[in-house]
């Protein structure tokens, strides 16, 4: 197993910042380089990690301005244009995971891993809160002997900071992109105009404004549960929580229905739901993510393949940091 540290791109930023706590809590070892766009505030975050250091990058540079130095693994938390970290990963012959880019951004990753399949791990990172949604969705379908339908509604607090790099990330997935992938009857189509505009229930009931959106989440899904209709929407405003006059949450409602093992008809609603919002699961796995590449878990690396955070991160082993961070899952009734 490596000593060298692990690249986070965009280390001192909120996702790398909930990314480091969770690799030192588990790992208090492991060294960190954590690349920012400012080298003074990337020292002080490292400073107070312990174990890290901050660091400038050059992500249109081969060597993205570290020279020789050596890394074990790459996480990309921010836009990269020029895919330099990718291009860097592969030249190195290590683990490479983004958790920025949109599904109809997904071809420069897939070519670059089809130019050198045998390089080193390409982890398509952008599911939803990194594994906190398709996780627990594919643990409810085992109740399932076949699912027809897949709905999520992801709720995020118009409170809940997300830092510059998640907000540029945001504003370029829903603004200049106007359009969201879903599987309808068995065909996926891009919902477009009018179309993307939709609703669902939150946590307490109300009724929230929201917007059809595809993260890796949609083609995952439908992919390992063969459900002909998945669709994803999102909505930014008050949380359940806010509204009963505490402090702001993020929620999952994740809707399945189809048949259970006996052939009768089956609907289950769940909300996976984290007092301090989208940060903390988001941190959580990348973490993991980068733990069960590296075989920092105790298992073997990662051999290199393409792969869904979902593919490597295994219920046994996420549940408990899961609710180690604080996270829940609740039972709904189906109206």
């Amino acid at each position: 197993m490596s000593t060298a540290p692990i690249l986070l791109v965009g280390g001192s930023g909120h996702v790398g910042r909930w990314t480091a706590r969770s690799l030192r809590q588990a790992h208090p070892d492991i060294p960190l380089l954590l690349g920012g766009r400012n080298l003074a505030n990337a020292q002080r975050v490292a400073e107070k990690m312990g174990g890290a250091e901050g660091v400038v990058l050059d992500l249109s540079a081969q060597d993205l301005g570290l020279g020789h130095r050596e890394v074990s693994a790459v996480a990309v938390l921010l836009s990269d244009e020029h895919r330099g970290a990718l291009h860097f990963a592969q030249s190195r012959r290590i683990p490479h995971l983004s958790v920025s880019l949109g599904i109809n951004e997904i071809a420069p990753e897939v070519a670059a891993y089809m130019r050198q399949p045998e390089a080193a791990p390409v982890v398509l990172g952008t599911e939803w809160l990194v594994g906190a949604t398709s996780i627990p969705t594919l643990e409810f379908a085992r109740a399932f002997s076949r699912i027809h339908d897949i709905t999520i509604g992801a709720l995020l607090d118009e409170h809940d900071a997300a830092g510059p790099a998640a907000t540029d990330d945001w504003e370029r997935q829903t603004q200049t992109l106007p359009a969201a992938l879903v599987r309808r009857d068995g065909a996926y189509v891009w919902r477009m105009g009018d179309e993307i505009k939709t609703s669902f229930r939150a946590l307490d009931g109300t009724e929230m404004e929201a917007t059809a959106y595809s993260p890796y989440d949609v083609v995952g899904l439908a992919t390992a549960t063969g459900a002909p209709n998945v669709q994803f929407h999102v909505a930014m405003g008050v949380s359940s929580s806010r509204r009963r006059g505490e402090a702001f949450s993020t929620e999952i409602l994740i809707e399945l229905s189809g048949e259970d093992q006996d052939g009768r008809p089956l609907r289950t609603r769940h909300a996976v739901v984290h007092p301090e919002g989208q940060m903390p699961l988001t941190g959580l796995g990348v973490a993991m993510t980068l733990e069960r590449l590296l075989g920092l878990d105790g298992g073997p690396v990662t051999p290199a393949g393409l792969y869904f955070p979902h593919q490597l991160l295994h219920p046994a082993a996420y549940w408990p940091r899961f609710e180690q961070s604080g996270g829940q899952i609740l039972e709904l009734n189906v109206d």
